[in-house]
């Protein structure tokens, strides 16, 4: 057996224990380990579930990646057409890890009414478009059916529609100029919404609206083998770069391609100080909770003088005596891991399950509740590397032990 770990259990085992001095001084600790990696939990699985969810509706609205003309210099709207006629579409074969691909199209323009006026861009989409990722932020009435013949189907934001006063089943008109000449007459167009959807991005929702590709290419004058740009999913968000240079260079030399990350570059600075806030969130719980067991050991050491004095004089050496109060120290952090697990894994389930908790300015956050991510392997990882930590920061002041004598620590009281 053990020799340490067996003084190290009847130590916490023992009646003694409970009733000591340094009782109170012990449940500070644990509770401080406990809260420490509550908070690092939460921390973890909130701020991983921002970042997800905002990564899920940025690419909902735009895909991955996206293929397009040199010619479009970046434009918000379709300015030069791309051929269907691509050894990529409606399959992109040469690329693994690549989901879906889908052709798109988006042109300026005014939707006017008998108070008011607003202007749009209409992205259109055909029956290749992928609406499975869309269907969450649908909020009133049905997606629209671009399958069959061209439609006057329209899907509106609610932004959009509050400003504008409209509703399900409304129809109102929508002018768009001819190749970008206002001296002509506009084109003019009769669409009916057939539904709401809210994304909680103010700069999609405040213009976008989404219409059978068809009318775009007939006023464009395009074939109905030329669309604006593709829009590529991919399986993993992690291989965007490496997988958007990959598509580059299987594409013709007159194709670009963009990443959601480039094209929305401010969002994804942002969420990237998720990852700074969350490692500094962890690195102050780790030493709040090393501080504390650092003053349970220590009055746990002042507390067994007289045994670590006795021991010594049996002749135990100082490490080994050492490794009995580390034993401790460790038994005490795994129980406020316990702990803080337990109660951290509910809330979050909690959380997750029925979003009890909601952001007060969703409009910042682009979400209306705080989403939560659980990943099982981050939280071993999380509770394996405090439990590592916080011993090697008591390995220092478990030191004291070799600065007591066996004579004077026999006679202290």
């Amino acid at each position: 057996m053990n020799f340490e770990y067996f003084i190290a259990k009847r130590l916490i085992t023992g009646k003694e224990h409970k009733v000591s001095i340094s009782a109170p001084i012990i449940k500070i600790a644990i509770a401080a380990i406990a809260l420490g990696i509550l908070m690092m939990l939460i921390a973890i699985a909130t701020g991983q579930g921002l970042k997800e969810k905002i990564r899920e509706k940025v690419s909902a609205f735009n895909g991955h990646v996206q293929i397009y003309n040199y010619d479009n210099n970046n434009s918000e709207v379709s300015v030069v057409p791309v051929s269907l006629e691509q050894d990529f579409y409606p399959e992109f074969k040469s690329v693994e890890g690549i989901s879906h691909i889908q052709a798109v199209a988006s042109k300026g323009g005014i939707i006017r009414t008998e108070e008011t006026f607003e202007g749009i861009i209409a992205k259109g989409v055909g029956e290749d478009y992928n609406w499975d990722v869309f269907k969450e932020y649908l909020v009133d009435g049905q997606l629209p059916d671009y399958t069959g013949k061209l439609n006057d189907e329209v899907l509106l934001s609610r932004r959009m529609a509050s400003r504008l006063r409209f509703k399900v089943g409304d129809s109102f008109f929508a002018f768009f100029l001819k190749d970008g000449d206002a001296s002509k007459t506009p084109n003019q167009r009769r669409f009916k919404i057939t539904g709401i959807y809210d994304s909680g991005f103010e700069e999609i929702d405040s213009k976008y609206i989404f219409v059978d590709i068809r009318h775009i290419q007939r006023m464009n004058k395009w074939t109905e083998n030329q669309v604006g740009n593709f829009e590529i999913f991919l399986d993993s968000f992690d291989d965007i770069d490496a997988k958007a240079s990959e598509i580059y260079g299987k594409t013709l030399s007159n194709l670009d391609t963009q990443t959601i990350t480039s094209k929305y570059f401010k969002i994804f600075e942002w969420i990237g100080l998720f990852d700074f806030n969350i490692a500094l969130i962890i690195g102050i719980m780790i030493i709040v909770g090393g501080i504390n067991m650092i003053t349970a050991l220590l009055v746990l050491i002042l507390e067994r003088t007289q045994m670590i004095g006795i021991l010594k004089a049996l002749g135990s050496p100082n490490w080994s005596i050492r490794k009995v109060f580390l034993y401790n120290a460790a038994y005490l952090i795994a129980v406020g891991l316990f702990w803080g697990n337990a109660i951290g894994l509910i809330l979050l389930w909690l959380q997750q399950k029925f979003m009890i908790f909601k952001f007060p300015n969703p409009e910042e956050y682009y979400i209306e509740y705080i989403p939560v991510s659980i990943d099982l392997p981050t939280i071993l990882i999380l509770n394996l590397g405090v439990l590592i930590l916080c011993l090697l920061m008591l390995l220092l002041p478990s030191y004291a032990i070799t600065r007591i004598t066996p004579v004077k620590a026999i006679q202290f009281e």
